[in-house]
């Protein structure tokens, strides 16, 4: 493992957050990180983190035509990018049947259609060098779920599985992909930055209610360091062979192991009827 490699970050979503703890980290130990921003006053605020090794670009990740374009701009500015944190994101909350289908797609476009578009964009870059690694930032929502998050863990469970495809389909040409799935942090994401839908069925009550009072008394007090969370970020890039999944949190440890029990008691418990379905012989 070798940490002092000075490498080029490409950020999405570095205002706040992870974003921000990131940036700061990886421009602490010595890298260049190249983040974007949602408006002009956050570039300029970004870029006076450091003179010479902090560069902002402004851009929404939806708007997918302008993605291919930047990136191209940020190769000419910086030379490469060695590696691309897909963190631009938010949280929607809400019960399925209440939540409009516009903010399950809006969810869609920024989460999953808005890191996809980045790694279409920086793909050829790295798979001419034959190196690089993308890290896509999903949540261990991405692998457990909660009532009132169904277009969230879709959104993550679908990165997931995004990312271990592309893993497989880059291993060959030097790529590495790794889907961060963070716990509860002390971040935004519970607090300004999530889209909530509004409640109009009193039959979801009892099994919603709760979990949003837990959410909003938590909010701020969550066990995880964002600033941790860089570290292990920069542990992981350093990393000769880095994991596909990568979890992090207590909470988030805790929660995907009893997930996995689970799942494993269902499949032990229903394996007669699932392996009943082929041709007799």
């Amino acid at each position: 493992m070798n940490t002092h490699v000075h490498k080029v970050f490409l950020i999405t979503g570095v205002s706040s957050g992870f974003g921000l703890a990131f940036s700061q980290a990886a421009l602490a130990a010595g890298h260049t990180v190249v983040g974007t921003v949602r408006r002009e006053s956050e570039r300029a605020a970004f870029e006076a983190l450091d003179a010479h090794r902090a560069k902002a670009f402004v851009l929404d990740v939806t708007d997918f035509p302008a993605i291919e374009p930047l990136v191209a701009e940020v190769l000419r500015e910086v030379g490469q990018i060695d590696v691309l944190v897909n963190n631009a994101g938010y949280g929607h909350e809400g019960i399925l049947e209440e939540s409009p289908l516009a903010e399950m797609q809006r969810q869609f476009d920024v989460n999953v259609f808005g890191a996809v578009a980045m790694i279409k964009a920086v793909l050829p870059g790295m798979r001419e060098r034959r190196s690089g690694h993308i890290v896509n930032i999903t949540s261990m929502a991405g692998f457990i779920t909660l009532p009132g998050i169904a277009y969230y863990s879709g959104s993550k469970f679908a990165l997931e599985g995004i990312s271990e495809a592309l893993a497989k389909e880059v291993e060959s040409l030097g790529i590495y992909v790794t889907a961060l799935a963070p716990g509860s942090f002390r971040t935004e994401w519970a607090g300004r930055s999530m889209i909530r839908s509004g409640r109009t069925l009193g039959d979801y009550d009892a099994v919603f209610d709760p979990v949003r009072k837990a959410r909003e008394e938590k909010s701020g007090r969550q066990d995880g360091d964002p600033h941790k969370a860089a570290q292990a970020l920069l542990t992981l890039v350093a990393a000769e062979k880095p994991p596909v999944h990568l979890l992090l949190g207590k909470d988030a440890v805790r929660l995907v192991r009893e997930k996995i029990a689970r799942l494993q008691g269902e499949i032990d418990a229903w394996e007669s009827l699932s392996v009943s379905t082929g041709f007799d012989d």
